[in-house]
């Protein structure tokens, strides 16, 4: 059997290629929308894809599987959930090639078995896959879980009300999700577990970033399977201090469900001095900003988010920017790929150009954001014309403190709360080290806003309020 796990570092995303090298064929689970990478590994190791199937319909990135529906690929997908949990793309259509699963089917590739198992809490039409080599044994070596369990968390049930709205649906899915872990207890102990994401994504609270486990050491070491106790324990375990999810989860998961857009990636040209005037007066175009916060605050161009290229640059991004809006970067020229392909990889297609930090310089009318530590701070601090904006997670506030009268607003959620934010204030804006902050303030800097980015470690603060 051949396997293979790929890795996005940015959404801490896992896909998987299973094949049997007997027969040459292979199978990709929870693939990513740049479908391209795996058709290369396919490639080296002779074999030829002949299946997709994902887990359930993802939230935080535009899967592959309609990608690879076009080409002809036979896709599997999940029939277990009601109405509103099918794949309308699949189903309302008679173009491609599928197979709906509920739990117990089966499917093949030569001498490899995949068996759905329903594994409902995350999400109604949750599946899992226990997957058998045949060439070796007739019981299961592996599952891959998707977002059911990870390297020491489970997914987390309130996604469907905090993330896509259905109000209603936390306290139930947590029930269900206690009642699938109850069945996880009984697998055989020595069973891979190949997750569905890793430490950094926002489908959990505490993933871990060993990329592999078994049954049986997430039975011993997982605390939110440890919290199993009962169902009630479970219930308020799981819920508390989930992060606020990211603003386009809600996008992420319409659009897997109704299809998202088959497209290949944006090729975006680069902009000359002379546009930029033009870019900045277009009411449907944005300029993200991918250099880091220093160089944001030094030197930006008016109304321009933003987005450092790191791992967080889809997730601040998807926050930030609808999928109607036009894109021109910020963008180190050997960079631009790079920023597409994360753009890309949830729904953000429309990068129609690029501007170098030299091409800034060049143009030379750029304004600066405020930038103070906690010490020089204090002297705003609780003055009536000013407020503080706490844009770190809500669990961290009420864990680690905050400042007296302090609005919080986790910076994921910063566009759609926009309307919490005072008016005629001058904002004082922070989180726990600042990156966070700095891409909060850039966004209400573009609203309009007088913001101060507070640039420090928030354990500074009480040592500055006393000086």
């Amino acid at each position: 059997m051949f396997f293979k796990q790929f890795f996005d570092p940015r959404l801490a995303q896992y896909a998987y290629m299973v094949g049997c090298q007997k027969e040459g064929t292979a199978v990709v689970i929870d693939p990513m929308r740049d479908i391209d990478q795996y058709y290369e590994v396919a490639a080296k190791e002779n074999l030829k894809i002949i299946a997709a199937a994902d887990t359930h319909i993802h939230a935080d990135y535009i899967s592959g599987m309609r990608e690879f529906a076009e080409r002809g690929v036979k896709v599997y997908a999940s029939d277990e959930g009601d109405k509103d949990w099918k794949y309308e793309w699949l189903i309302n259509s008679d173009k491609y090639d599928y197979q709906l699963l509920k739990d117990g089917d089966v499917f093949n590739l030569g001498n490899i078995r995949i068996k759905a198992w329903h594994t409902p809490g995350h999400t109604p039409e949750h599946l899992s896959y226990l997957i058998t080599d045949g060439a070796a044994g007739d019981e299961p070596m592996g599952i891959a879980t998707g977002d059911f369990v990870f390297v020491g968390d489970v997914g987390r049930p309130d996604l469907l009300e905090s993330a896509a709205n259905v109000a209603g649906m936390m306290e139930p899915s947590a029930r269900t999700l206690f009642g699938t872990v109850e069945k996880f207890k009984q697998m055989p102990e020595y069973l891979q577990i190949w997750p569905g994401h890793g430490s950094g994504s926002a489908c959990g609270k505490a993933l871990g970033a060993v990329p592999e486990t078994t049954v049986g050491y997430e039975l011993r070491f997982n605390k939110s399977i440890k919290s199993a106790t009962s169902e009630d324990n479970f219930v308020k375990f799981i819920l508390e201090g989930q992060p606020e999810p990211p603003l386009y989860f809600a996008r992420m998961k319409r659009d897997n469900k109704i299809g998202p857009a088959v497209a290949e990636p944006a090729k975006p040209v680069r902009k000359s001095v002379a546009d930029i005037d033009g870019i900045l007066a277009d009411s449907n175009t944005v300029v993200l900003d991918t250099r880091e916060r220093n160089f944001y605050a030094e030197g930006h161009l008016k109304g321009s988010l933003l987005s450092p290229l790191n791992k967080s640059f889809n997730t601040v991004a998807g926050s930030y920017i609808t999928e109607e809006q036009n894109i021109v970067l910020v963008v180190e020229e050997d960079r631009v790929d790079e920023a597409v392909i994360d753009l890309y990889r949830i729904g953000l297609d429309h990068v129609t150009g690029f501007i170098t930090p030299e091409d800034l310089q060049a143009y030379g009318k750029l304004e600066t954001l405020e930038v103070r530590d906690f010490a020089g701070s204090a002297e705003l601090i609780g003055q009536p014309d000013v407020a503080v904006i706490d844009v770190r997670k809500l669990s961290e506030a009420q864990e680690e403190g905050s400042i007296d009268g302090a609005i919080n607003i986790a910076h994921t959620r910063m566009l759609p709360r926009l309307g919490e934010v005072p008016t005629g204030k001058k904002l004082v804006v922070h989180c726990q080290a600042g990156g966070r902050s700095a891409v909060a303030a850039a966004f209400l800097k573009r609203e309009g806003y007088d913001v101060v980015l507070v640039d420090d470690e928030f354990t500074n603060y009480s040592a500055a309020a006393t000086v």
